[in-house]
């Protein structure tokens, strides 16, 4: 299948990959060059703009955050590049309002727009083992499913409207931010009385919660390993930010949403912004005078 991907970070970069050696031909596009000279190497075609990468049967994006999309797709204009009949599977967590947006933009183009964000980190990205949160047109979801089966291990589908996957995704993330804080506050409240963080992390990980979440995240915090980011804190808090908007949208109260994002915000404040997001948990113990 002839493919665009725009959007080469530490997701994208690998998925690419896997979408090359499935034997896909891959138009690449990138703001920065880095990525480019890597995937040119494993056989993707580099293009000058994001309108020659959304010239392609399926657009698939990657991108951080609302700004991004829009400066790509509206101010760039790649969605002049998309043929009517081609599907743009955007794989960005956005937010619920631009994803209403952009599924009305694309319909003007006779374009089907499908929302994918994904469940995973870069390791699992590079695996071929994210979970893909799907919702969109049915028959384009048909379309792209084999695209989905190289770079996931399952396709989550939630309906047509192009924010559900959104939805989902924000839900999710709001859960793992959750996770991340509980672990932190828990762990510090036994070091408090003396007890090792990790014997404690290690127990409850092993015990009440042993799930990946708490796993990964707890192993994170005991060996303060908050770089190279899996998911940096800054879009932590972009993510905190958009499922607060959603659910004031929907009259859904989150008030401890409300408590992440000035947590989050916290570390920010003092240069988190970069680091993984499981360094949420220096914020607590910065508050309870504990290295």
């Amino acid at each position: 299948m002839e493919l665009g991907f725009i959007g080469l970070g530490t997701m994208g970069a690998p998925m690419v990959l896997n979408l090359l050696k499935a034997g896909h031909q891959v138009r690449v596009w990138n703001r920065s060059k880095a990525p480019l000279d890597e995937l040119a190497r494993a056989g993707a075609q580099p293009v000058d703009s994001p309108i020659q990468a959304a010239e392609a049967e399926v657009l698939i994006s990657m991108l951080g955050d609302d700004a991004a999309i829009r400066s790509v797709f509206i101010d760039a204009k790649a969605l002049d590049g998309l043929a009517a009949g081609s599907v743009h599977v955007n794989m960005s967590t956005v937010s619920v309002a631009l994803a209403k947006e952009l599924a009305a933009l694309h319909a003007e183009r006779a374009v089907a727009y499908v929302s994918a964000p994904v469940l995973g980190r870069v390791d699992v990205a590079a695996a071929g083992n994210l979970n893909i949160l799907a919702s969109g047109p049915a028959d384009a979801l048909i379309r792209v499913q084999s695209l989905f089966e190289v770079l996931g291990r399952k396709t989550w589908h939630f309906g047509e409207g192009a924010e559900l996957a959104c939805v989902a995704k924000l839900s999710a993330n709001l859960m793992i931010a959750a996770a991340i804080e509980a672990t932190a506050e828990a762990s510090i409240l036994a070091g408090g009385y003396g007890i090792s963080r990790g014997t404690f992390i290690d127990m409850i990980t092993s015990t009440l919660f042993a799930v990946p979440v708490y796993q990964g995240y707890g192993k994170l915090m005991v060996d303060k390993q908050f770089e190279p980011a899996g998911f940096k804190l800054s879009l932590g808090l972009k993510d905190i930010r958009l499922a607060l908007e959603a659910g004031e949208a929907a009259q859904v109260p989150l008030p401890f949403a409300s408590v992440l994002k000035d947590n989050l915000l916290d570390g920010m404040a003092h240069g988190q912004g970069d680091q993984d997001w499981a360094s949420l948990s220096e914020v607590s113990a910065r508050r309870a005078g504990s290295k």
